[in-house]
């Protein structure tokens, strides 16, 4: 099985669904991006790219070799110039960051163990660490 994001026309994910391999395999049973590709213009139209299940934050889940950055979600963005897929900017001060691509806080989270939450306002780290 493959799954396949389909894009916009900004490049925005709209639907990931599930390929069998049937659908994704040349002849030699050797899967195949463009195969997958084909199939889902043939049933839906669009644009569409592979995505990796196994793949997050730039590293894949089981020692493999990590594909497109993330597994693409609804909302996410496909960048076609660094070929990866990323979720959406939690908050407008936040920078996307390579080889992860996630998005980073301008001012890294305390590590104190304490609970903390962000104010965009202020581009801080707040505690919110229940009283006790």
């Amino acid at each position: 099985m493959a799954h396949y994001a389909q894009l916009d026309e900004n490049n925005k994910v709209i639907q990931v669904i599930v390929v069998g391999d049937s659908d994704t395999c040349d002849a030699n049973g050797v899967e195949m991006e463009s195969i997958g590709v084909a199939f889902c213009q043939r049933l839906f139209g669009g644009t569409w790219k592979k995505t990796s299940y196994n793949t997050m934050a730039g590293e894949h889940n089981n020692g493999g070799t990590p594909f497109r950055g993330n597994y693409a979600g609804l909302g996410y963005t496909y960048d076609a110039t660094n070929d990866v897929f990323y979720g959406p900017q939690p908050y407008p001060s936040w920078t996307i960051s390579a080889p992860s691509w996630t998005w980073t806080a301008p001012v890294a989270m305390p590590t104190d163990g304490k609970m903390y939450s962000w104010d965009e306002d202020t581009k801080s780290w707040v505690d919110t660490t229940p009283a006790e």
